[in-house]
């Protein structure tokens, strides 16, 4: 596994821990741990197992976790330290989920 995958797969797990212990006192708890944690939880897992999609879901909803957080962020004062921490991970996933393509892409081709 390369260290891009890993770090992937960690940032992934990192996320669906923090999004459980976000929630863990709400009152919608199940619904809102449906909504956020079992993603990540679920793509770190495929990622694992070498799935060839799930970094590419990765990087596409790591959009959406980024956006959530700058939301978090801008409205929330008790929240800012979730939301600085989920806005981390989400860049770290973008990045590690980006990363395989970006090699690939800029590679120089050997004759």
């Amino acid at each position: 596994m390369t260290r891009a995958r890993l770090v992937l797969a960690v940032a992934l797990f990192a996320l669906a821990a923090l999004y459980a212990a976000w929630f863990a006192r709400d009152s919608d708890r199940i619904a809102a741990w449906l909504v956020f944690a079992v993603p990540p939880l679920l793509l770190g897992i495929g990622v694992l197992r070498r799935s060839r999609t799930a970094g590419f879901w990765a990087g596409v909803l790591s959009l959406g976790w980024f956006s959530h957080a700058i939301v978090v962020l801008y409205e929330r004062a008790g929240d800012r330290i979730l939301g600085t921490i989920e806005l981390v991970l989400a860049l770290l996933i973008l990045f590690a989920a980006s990363l395989p393509g970006l090699r690939a892409r800029f590679a120089r081709r050997r004759s």
